[in-house]
């Protein structure tokens, strides 16, 4: 079985500490022997994944690039200038900051520029697709400002740009959030960046998912529309778990400044370096046609569970991810998941829009990572169909979902 970390590393933890180094090797293998079909993850390169075990992590750094709390940061300030270089180049950005942790705490920096408690924000609601920032009640976002939601048409489940700028001029909100964690289409950012001007309001993109299509110019680049742009370095990027701010310069000093000091203390140099190197990967001529076929693998796959019998949400994808209804296979969303979670598919639910009850949400980044294509697709979406109506068995399927998974290790050997 392929493993992750390197093997002196790995050897010495096996030495050293030999129950966590079991659950180290444990995940490692699953990882690698199970199908990873959630939207919101990928398999880092050995290179980001260097970075971010490196000693780079024994670095305290308050502050930013030549202006730090703490003695001995020049080697870790070249790190980071680097990797807000390299992210300046990739999105036309003409500031940004690398130093979020989370794509949570970009938006809360985000909305620290923007906003004042007490303020009302026009964003997706939840049962659309919105996130918790997007001002759920057990969220900061929803317990500090005052937000409405707009939902999606009833029908195609699509944005209904018209019933937006309504709401938007009912509530005159002082920011627009565009953004979502299920919504499979691209988002017109043209038309949020003129209903947010129509209404005087600032616009806030939250592009944590197709940021990384963005990098690889399979989808829209938020970045010229919005007032800032909080993002993630994972998911479709293949970077390390962590966030990050586009904006303008005009608000590159508030932004790092609600970043740190107002909402973080020291940045972690390691992580950002390994965001550094990520940045490096997704400018290359490969990244690009990884992030198309990450967009045509979805698509296969939303076509043919379609066929299988599952209500696909928008009637397909533009993205890495579809949402799916198993309702007309007479299963419901949270069944469905347990029964693929037997058979080695690991995939999350979500929300469906208007129905009141959960689907499935799929991502094919990560499987395409592995180098899996349109033909793995429609095998893994009859595998999927089969497991979940029962008339497969999920012990056999798991022995197929292993072989298939092994014939593309995400760390060949």
């Amino acid at each position: 079985m392929p493993v992750m970390t390197e093997p002196a590393a790995t050897a010495e933890l096996l030495r050293q500490d030999p129950e966590l180094a079991e659950i180290l090797l444990g995940e490692t293998a699953r990882q690698a022997d199970s199908l990873q079909l959630i939207a919101a993850e990928n398999f880092m390169s050995p290179a980001v994944l260097a970075a971010l075990g490196s000693p780079l992590a024994n670095k305290y750094a308050e502050g930013y690039p030549g202006a730090r709390h703490h003695g001995g940061c020049e080697l870790v300030d070249v790190a980071e200038r680097l990797a807000i270089d390299r992210a300046r180049a990739l999105f036309g950005a003409e500031h940004v900051n690398v130093q979020a942790h989370s794509g949570s705490s970009a938006v809360l920096a985000a909305y620290a520029v923007l906003l004042k408690p007490g303020d009302t924000v026009l964003a997706m609601g939840l049962p659309s697709g919105g996130h918790l920032t997007h001002g759920s009640p057990a969220n900061f976002s929803g317990r500090w400002f005052d937000f409405v939601p707009y939902g999606v048409d009833a029908e195609s489940g699509l944005i209904d740009y018209e019933q937006v700028r309504a709401a938007a001029r009912a509530h005159r909100p002082k920011a627009i959030v565009c953004g979502s964690i299920s919504y499979p289409r691209h988002i017109d950012y043209a038309a949020f960046r003129e209903i947010a001007d129509d209404v005087g309001a600032h616009l806030i993109a939250d592009a944590a998912h197709p940021i990384g299509l963005v990098a690889g110019g399979a989808a829209p680049n938020p970045v010229p529309y919005a007032d800032i742009v909080c993002a993630t370095t994972h998911k479709v990027l293949r970077g390390p778990r962590g966030g990050m701010l586009l904006c303008a310069a005009e608000l590159a000093d508030r932004v790092d400044r609600a970043v740190f000091p107002f909402t973080q203390g020291g940045a972690q140099m390691h992580t950002i370096a390994a965001k550094a190197v990520a940045f490096g990967e997704a400018a290359r001529p490969a990244f690009t046609a990884y992030a198309h076929q990450v967009v045509a693998n979805a698509r296969l796959l939303a076509g043919a569970l379609a066929a299988e019998g599952f209500g696909v949400t928008t009637g397909g994808t533009d993205t890495h991810l579809l949402t799916v209804d198993p309702a007309p296979l007479g299963v419901a969303g949270v069944v469905a998941r347990g029964r693929l979670a037997s058979a080695g598919m690991i995939l999350d639910t979500c929300a469906l829009p208007h129905e009141g009850g959960r689907g499935l949400r799929l991502g094919t980044a990560a499987v395409t990572t592995q180098g899996m294509g349109e033909g793995e697709m429609a095998r893994i979406a009859v595998l999927l169909s089969g497991v979940v109506r029962g008339v497969l068995d999920a012990s056999t399927v798991r022995e197929e979902v292993r072989e298939l998974a092994g014939r593309f290790p995400p760390y060949p050997a």
